[in-house]
């Protein structure tokens, strides 16, 4: 069950960062019997700007890539599938050239990374892996044929430039990237997308079988919750900012009072997107009901009652 979740949050949060940066498709299905790249990105042609500080996330994709993230260290199977998937997509665009008459460049081929919690030193030594100096610990780059590295999430230095990934790690090492995440100014925009997503992977614990949830899992649930608790009233803060602006215009307390209602209709809109993956009509139509109530108490109802009893305990407005 936690390598399922963790599954859905890395591939979401991979999508979320790098989207500003080109194009991200999720499951991207190869050639040949059925497999699926977890993230598959290609970058834009023009870089944003400003540039997004993605520090080593960044520096990896700035080139065509596959993104293979996991939350236990791979098995030889495991890393040998994730070769294959390499090797069927430059084979594929290898055709495709031919087959338009025009010149793809080794360099051009796709890089392979496997972003693993940890790596085992039978692992390293089994793939021949090479650690460059232009690269930090924890980062194994395999021969260069075959365009593929390795990393160790835990060997990674705790800096800013390294954040990023060490979130997708484990035990320890993710619950220091959460912390720091949390730490950063309240200003920061990577702050802000970084605890919705963390928040998300909460909701997806807490409502997910909460009955068989683990004790790695219980542990990552409390370093979770002071994100959820962050981003809430981050939220909360934004939407009395915005009501501070609108005060000048039409009056101070009525702008306040709206721009707090903003902020939590926003909450709770995110943890409806959490729960049941998509904001349609009806779950629309009963947000203002369920903002008649607290956040103490619309949060826990949230969180557990199912979509049909949410609809039956709101009526639409």
């Amino acid at each position: 069950m936690t390598r399922i979740r963790f599954d859905q949050f890395s591939k979401l949060f991979l999508e979320e960062l790098l989207s500003p940066l080109g194009t991200v498709e999720r499951n991207l299905e190869v050639p040949g019997e059925a497999r699926f790249v977890d993230v598959w990105f290609i970058p834009s042609p023009q870089p944003p700007e400003p540039p997004i500080p993605l520090g080593l996330l960044g520096r990896i994709a700035s080139a065509t890539c596959l993104l293979e993230p996991f939350r236990n260290p791979p098995t030889a199977a495991e890393v040998r599938n994730c070769l294959l998937k390499l090797f069927l997509i430059q084979a594929q665009q290898q055709r495709q050239a031919k087959k338009q008459q025009i010149s793809l460049p080794e360099a051009d081929l796709p890089q392979l990374w496997v972003l693993a919690s940890s790596l085992t030193q039978p692992q390293l030594t089994g793939l021949g892996t090479i650690a460059q100096p232009d690269w930090p610990p924890g980062i194994y780059h395999l021969p260069s044929l075959l365009r593929t590295a390795m990393i160790d999430i835990s060997q990674l230095p705790v800096t800013r430039d390294t954040l990023w990934l060490r979130l997708l790690g484990k035990g320890q090492t993710q619950e220091q990237a959460i912390a720091e995440v949390i730490a950063l100014p309240q200003t920061d925009p990577e702050r802000a997308m970084a605890l919705r997503l963390l928040s998300t992977w909460k909701i997806t614990i807490d409502t997910d079988h909460p009955d068989i949830i683990d004790s790695e899992e219980q542990r990552l649930t409390m370093a979770l919750s002071q994100a959820f608790l962050e981003w809430e009233q981050a939220t909360e803060n934004r939407g009395l900012q915005q009501g501070l602006q609108q005060g000048l215009q039409q009056g101070l307390q009525q702008g306040l009072q709206q721009g707090l209602q903003q902020g939590q209709r926003q909450v709770v809109e995110h943890l409806l997107r959490a729960r049941f993956g998509d904001l349609d009509a009806q779950l629309q139509a009963i947000v203002p009901a369920i903002l008649r109530l607290s956040p103490e108490d619309y949060t826990p109802l949230l969180l557990h009652l199912s979509r049909a009893e949410l609809l039956d305990r709101f009526p639409a407005q």
